[in-house]
């Protein structure tokens, strides 16, 4: 069967590394990448903090536990979005592939979210007695450079995809 023209192109760009003149560069390509990261990220805040707030206030879930189920959700809800606007460049061969994917953001992308935002709120809420919204937002800045990295060379591995 005849490969439509995004699977020829995906496949040609698997076997032929030759840079094309009509590509962007990698620099102006992993900047592209990087802005729509974040554009991803800042409406998985909304996500998070929105899911924190309903799991603190409403529910009146313990401070840690709510972070926890908080950004799990937001995990999620930004893997599905990375996984079709961020990476759209990289579609997973076989839905089996989309996944594996998820395992891997969820292990490496959520525990560093995971880990990161309850270590830091525990130091920034419970040592330092801070604000829980705004020491979050402070969490999910630091954990954001290591997320892309690995989303990027772990998650979406270019090399995976051929």
């Amino acid at each position: 069967p005849a490969l439509s023209g995004r699977e020829s192109f995906m496949n040609s760009s698997c076997r032929d590394s030759r840079p094309r003149l009509s590509r962007p560069s990698e620099a102006r390509q992993r900047l592209s990448r990087w802005m729509k990261f974040n554009a991803v990220g800042g409406i998985g805040i909304v996500v998070q903090l929105a899911a924190l707030a309903l799991l603190r206030s409403l529910l009146k879930l313990d401070y840690l536990l709510a972070t926890g189920l908080a950004v799990e959700i937001a995990v999620i809800h930004n893997f599905l979005w990375h996984e079709r606007f961020t990476w759209a460049d990289r579609p997973a061969a076989r839905p089996v592939q989309s996944l594996v994917r998820l395992v891997k953001f969820n292990a490496s992308n959520g525990a560093v979210s995971i880990v990161g935002n309850l270590v830091l709120m525990r130091l920034l809420v419970g040592e330092l007695e801070f604000n829980y919204v705004g020491s979050n937002l402070v969490a999910i800045v630091v954990c954001s450079l290591a997320n892309f990295l690995l989303s990027d060379r772990f998650v979406f591995d270019a090399s995976a995809a051929c």
